[in-house]
Order: structure tokens, then sequence, then C-alpha cells
């Protein structure tokens, strides 16, 4: 259960680091910017935290 809560977390985190990155890129605030690339990757992680789980309850 655990697995499919952080990967729904991640693909949040993801898509509002996208997002953000695109706003910031189109007002010129590279703080924004650069606060979304952090989102952005949280979400990988968070993903890949998953990702993780899964395998480890299949073992």
């Amino acid at each position: 259960m655990g697995e499919m809560i952080d990967k729904i977390k991640g693909a949040g985190n993801q898509a509002a680091g996208r997002a953000k990155q695109a706003y910031g890129d189109a007002v010129g605030d590279s703080a924004v910017k650069a606060e979304g690339v952090g989102q952005e990757l949280k979400g990988a992680a968070q993903k890949l935290k998953g990702a993780v789980k899964g395998a480890i309850d299949k073992l």
C-alpha cells in the first residue's frame, strides 16, 4: 500500500515542479524555477522509493 502512495505523491511533486519551472521561465524568476527543479527531483525520489518498496514486498 505504501508503494502506491509514494508513487502518487512522487508524480504529484514532479508535475508541480514542472509547473513551477514553466512559471519561473515565463516570468523570468530563477528562484521559482530552481524551486521547481528541486520539487521535480523530490518527486522522482519518491517514485523510486515506492518502486523499491514494491520490489522488497515481492521478495
